[in-house]
């Protein structure tokens, strides 16, 4: 590659050449080489702190979503998707909740440990807050639910999306103070409490006959968390909540959640799956810290997997090998039977959970393997984002993951090594970053060389 490189710039003078191949080294190489290590020592990744390196994460973002957030409402480019265009519809929500929440906990972590950063996450997230907010309300943003729902799409079922609202206007009135939404809020809480409570199963559809139980139950807890917030009390509602997830609503073969249910009938359909478990146990110890504790021990017994070159969930349960290597939405890339997205997700579950020998690992890999910036910016996870319609998902997820702190106590006491996987990919940096140094140098030494002959 570097070689081609070369026969195609030879006309270009030899030290713009190779001033753009030592910044290449350098900036894409050898400096997230140095960041990935120095991120590693962060004792946040085994303690249960927040990582000092989550406000840097994100200071960028809270610098990059403004101007996305407000262009995609001003132009009004959410109402011309077409419904079966996921990641155009879900994810921009998706990507401005996972903000808020993200800066929700480190809002939180700046109160107790306001040396963390001179100014505080709310205060230099005020612009990303409020362009945040502004398209989680957007009437344009939420055309696609619209759709499926017609006009009263905010009354009836429409669970991920009521989920995210009620999430995003929650945290926007924790972080500000302010009540604009406050109505909107109580009006949402209050109806979508009701309509669970109501439903013959405890359970919802996100669209007209597709159940995932997976959006239950977060949004069983953003209730309780706007609950608090409201002064309301959904005690009751939600211990009894728990049925939406028992009986035949779970896989007879692991006994965790299914990841699709029938609303209707109340039954489960096919296996638990890596995403789904991961996202539920990053919520299930808020709401039932007995069952999170039962749940995660039958997905490390069924999910967890590790070998000395690689740690993670699986995305589907061991043993079924037709899950081994594809891509889905949801799932991201599924390889040998890890999900991405399950291992992503799991480090907040195992955070969450106090299982630091799973977070530790996982939180590892993703460092290095996101490709950190010095800028802050993760190159890998914006990649994998649907670069123009919600380019920092993968990021703003990453970072919520990241800054999960743990409420069950640790149930363990194992000790952890780093897979190899980790000690390669910094190899890669390392020795990519010094060959495409040493194409950068060589010519110049030869130059001079020659001329001094």
């Amino acid at each position: 590659m570097i070689n081609k490189f070369l026969k195609k710039t030879k006309n270009i003078p030899i030290f713009l050449r190779s001033l753009f191949l030592a910044v290449i080294a350098i900036y894409f190489f050898l400096l997230p080489f140095g960041v990935a290590i120095f991120n590693l020592q962060d004792p946040g990744l085994k303690n249960g702190q927040l990582p000092k390196f989550t406000y840097h994460w994100h200071k960028k973002l809270a610098k990059d979503i403004p101007p996305w957030a407000n262009e995609r409402v001003r132009s009004s480019k959410a109402s011309k998707l077409n419904t079966r265009d996921i990641s155009g519809t879900e994810w921009p929500m998706f990507s401005a909740v996972y903000f808020l929440w993200a800066t929700e906990a480190l809002q939180d972590d700046w109160v107790k440990n306001p040396n963390a950063t001179s100014t505080a996450p709310s205060i230099y997230a005020k612009a990303a807050i409020n362009a945040a907010i502004k398209l989680i309300t957007d009437p344009d943003n939420a055309t696609w639910v619209k759709t499926h729902w017609g006009d009263d799409y905010l009354y009836q079922e429409n669970i991920f999306y009521r989920m995210l609202l009620i999430a995003g206007l929650t945290s926007y009135q924790k972080l500000t103070g302010n009540e604009q939404f406050e109505s909107l809020l109580i009006n949402q809480v209050d109806s979508l409490s009701r309509e669970l409570e109501a439903s013959p199963f405890g359970l919802l559809d996100d669209y007209p006959g597709e159940c995932y139980p997976v959006d239950i139950l977060p949004a069983l807890a953003v209730i309780q968390r706007a609950g608090k917030l409201l002064n309301r009390d959904h005690a009751s509602f939600l211990a009894q909540s728990v049925r939406a997830f028992s009986e035949s609503r779970v896989d007879p073969s692991t006994n965790l959640p299914a990841y699709v249910a029938n609303s209707k009938t109340g039954e489960g359909i096919g296996s638990a799956r890596g995403v789904g478990i991961s996202y539920m146990l990053i919520w299930a110890p808020e709401l039932w810290p007995n069952t999170a504790s039962d749940w995660y021990a039958n997905y490390e017994k069924y999910f967890w997997q590790q070998n000395n070159l690689l740690s993670g969930f699986r995305e589907y349960p061991k043993g079924i090998s037709y899950g081994d290597w594809f891509f889905e939405i949801d799932a991201g890339p599924v390889i040998k039977g890890y999900g991405v997205a399950a291992s992503a997700f799991g480090i907040g579950a195992a955070r969450v959970n106090n299982r630091f020998e799973h977070a530790y690992p996982l939180a590892a890999e993703a460092i290095v393997a996101s490709w950190p910036l010095l800028s802050g910016s993760l190159l890998i996870p914006r990649a994998l984002s649907n670069l123009s319609d919600a380019p920092y998902l993968g990021e703003s997820a990453l970072l919520f993951n990241m800054t999960r702190k743990p409420i069950l106590k640790s149930a363990t006491t194992k000790k952890t090594s780093l897979p190899a996987f980790v000690y390669l990919f910094l190899l890669f940096y390392a020795l990519s970053g010094l060959l495409i140094l040493c194409y950068a140098i060589v010519p110049v030494w030869r130059y001079y060389k020659k001329a001094h002959i």
